[in-house]
């Protein structure tokens, strides 16, 4: 059974898995002759996606299979020929856990104060990359929203002007045969009006702060996609029951997620059509999460996942500045405020898609701020 304390340890030993428990990186301790697992920290339960209890029993073998480079750190650990072993190396999760996937990481063997005991750290590669491409792409996707800002606070006063006058000229043309051009006039100075509207809208709102059940929300937001396209879609519900409320503003968490499942369905056309088309809505809990340099214990994770055509290579990067859209006729705004939405909780939003898969992927961490910013 995995121990909340290390057994024969030193007298330090108590305190290891109060701090550990802490540390953001996954971390497990295990026998030195027998490699059977005594301790898991949380980090490790999430990256392997597996609890304390379902790895009562197994080994460092178990986790990770014949891995050579890690035998040969774990031996030359036993043997007492350095203090610690870093290496990096590809790392492959148990059998059973969804995250099955190959994993480049940087992993740390090293002895504790009771020779009998070893600890194993390890961290994805790619993890302080993505960290840093996130930071870049926010800092850019946030400049680009300012500059839309001020430019939509611009477009407001003339656009009145230009859409009053055509009202007034509209009523002195003594041909009303005329007055089709008048019409095209106002017709698309509302158009822009609307769209103005749309990108300065989440700044003037203000947020309603409330404890919500996210399932709810995300219930709100099946409901009304269903019964835009009744026939040919699915939405599955792939959903933790025992995440706690959140606590947010209700409205604008919908809005996000209605933007982003609404957008898969009108990707999904040519499999409605077929009928094979499907959305997955899937919550789990996250722990020990770094959102944009800050640490939570705990975050919402939230994952739609549609089977459509994939968002092409040449805007991926791009999905979440604002007009860039991938469907003829779309105002490129729907991701852009679903961005917003979430990041005005603290959380972050990213985007994984192949043909077949499309992942959006947002974490909003647990909190008690009584505001957002």
């Amino acid at each position: 059974m995995l121990r909340n304390s290390f057994k024969g340890a030193a007298t330090a030993a108590p305190f290891f898995p109060t701090l550990l428990d802490q540390m953001p990186n996954a971390i497990v301790v295990f026998e030195a002759e027998s490699q059977q697992l005594v301790y898991v920290n949380p980090s490790a339960e999430s990256a392997l996606d597996l609890s304390r209890k379902s790895l009562e029993g197994q080994s460092v073998h178990d986790l990770f299979g014949d891995n050579e480079a890690l035998s040969t750190m774990i031996d030359e650990i036993k043997l007492g020929h350095a203090a610690a072993q870093r290496q990096e190396m590809i790392l492959h999760s148990l059998p059973g856990s969804i995250h099955q996937d190959s994993i480049p990481a940087h992993v740390v063997v090293a002895p504790l104060e009771d020779p009998a005991l070893i600890m194993m750290e390890w961290f994805p590669i790619d993890q302080q990359l993505r960290s840093e491409r996130d930071e870049r792409v926010t800092q850019q996707v946030e400049a680009n929203k300012q500059l839309m800002r001020n430019l939509a606070h611009e477009i407001k006063n003339p656009l009145g002007g230009i859409r009053g006058a055509a009202q007034l000229l509209e009523f002195e043309l003594p041909d009303k045969g005329l007055r089709e051009y008048t019409q095209v006039i106002i017709k698309e100075s509302d158009r822009l009006q609307t769209l103005v509207d749309r990108l300065l809208a989440p700044h003037r709102k203000a947020h309603l702060m409330e404890s919500f059940n996210v399932h709810e929300a995300l219930e709100r937001v099946r409901s009304l996609v269903l019964a835009e396209f009744p026939k040919g879609l699915r939405i599955i519900r792939n959903y933790d029951t025992s995440l706690p409320d959140i606590l947010g503003d209700r409205e604008q968490l919908i809005q996000a997620v209605l933007n982003i499942v609404h957008n898969a369905a009108q990707a999904l056309s040519e499999e409605i059509r077929l009928g094979v088309a499907q959305i997955e809505l899937k919550t789990r809990i996250a722990r020990s999460v770094t959102i944009a340099r800050h640490r939570y214990k705990l975050a919402m994770d939230l994952h739609v996942i549609d089977n459509g055509p994939g968002i092409p290579k040449e805007i991926i990067e791009r999905i979440f500045f604002p007009l860039v859209s991938g469907r003829e006729g779309g105002s490129g705004l729907g991701l852009t405020l679903a961005q917003t939405f979430v990041q005005q909780h603290q959380g972050f939003i990213a985007c994984n898609s192949r043909p077949g898969c499309t992942d959006f992927h947002i974490q909003i961490p647990y909190r008690r701020q009584e505001k957002i910013s």
